[in-house]
């Protein structure tokens, strides 16, 4: 009995002497978290996507809509706002988690914007981008001109690389993402084509020419670019458009050449004496 439990006592003081030793060699397996532990790590991981999305704010819904030449469209969008589509005008109009956007790709449209705080409704037309949060106004472009007019609330626009506010009649043209003054404008009345009555305030040239493609189907190039920005100002029925080509040449410093080109559209040149 004594042998047997010397021998014991000696694998006892073996194996204390060299525990800790075997503790480091052989170290035994990390503890396994806690149901709540989990939770809540999976709770922060969920938390930190959400925000994600909302940074990055990604469209979840998308559509485009547009307008035969002489056409004008009336759509009622998902949130309650309302847009009239001009002739020959196209959009596309996307829905994201924190805001709403338009993008004008030709044409004209009037846009009566419905309330959302926390979701502004952007427009993007080439460079220019508008911002507002409920409010009426329309947009114009031509390429990349883009005439912003504001009939009521606020409404933010930004170029390149400067922004402005505009307020209820007051209009800016935006060329190639560069901001112009703000103008005094009766935006009302501008946006008179909804009921086929359009109007010219000290609109560009090329403007006028483009509204003429859109609402009759007629084209007409300006042989010199220069003419581009000639102002012209006139009230004329949507049905009575072609009466411009007269009046065209008497009221700026133009002739209208009728021959017409291969494809059909007429020209436009300063009068030789000025040339």
């Amino acid at each position: 009995m004594n042998s047997r439990t010397d021998e014991q006592d000696a694998t006892d003081d073996a194996l204390a002497r060299h525990r800790e030793a075997l503790k480091k060699r052989f170290p035994l397996p990390p503890p396994a978290r806690k149901p709540r532990q989990r939770v809540a790590t999976l709770g922060v991981l969920i938390g930190a996507l959400a925000l994600g999305l909302l940074w990055l704010d990604p469209a979840y819904r998308s559509e485009r809509y547009s307008s035969a030449p002489g056409q004008v469209r009336s759509i009622a969008l998902a949130d309650g706002s309302r847009l009239m589509l001009d002739g020959a005008s196209q959009v596309d109009v996307s829905w994201h988690l924190r805001s709403r956007r338009v993008e004008l790709l030709a044409g004209q449209a009037l846009f009566d914007v419905a309330p959302a705080t926390y979701r502004p409704f952007r427009t993007l037309a080439g460079s220019a981008e508008i911002t507002v949060v409920g409010t009426r106004y329309s947009v114009s472009r031509v390429a990349e001109q883009v005439r912003v007019a504001v009939e009521e609330g606020r409404v933010g626009v930004r170029g390149l690389h400067d922004e402005l506010l505009l307020t209820p009649g007051q209009q800016v043209l935006v060329r190639n993402g560069q901001l112009g003054s703000p103008e005094r404008v009766d935006a009302k009345a501008l946006n008179g084509w909804v009921d086929g009555r359009v109007v010219f305030d000290r609109t560009p040239l090329v403007e006028v020419l483009d509204t003429l493609r859109r609402q009759r189907d007629t084209r007409v190039q300006l042989d010199d670019p220069d003419l581009a920005q000639l102002p012209v100002s006139g009230t004329f029925a949507s049905a009575n458009l072609d009466a411009l080509l007269v009046l065209l040449p008497k009221i700026l410093p133009v002739q209208l050449q009728l021959q017409r080109a291969a494809d059909g559209s007429l020209s436009l040149s300063r009068r030789a004496a000025e040339k």
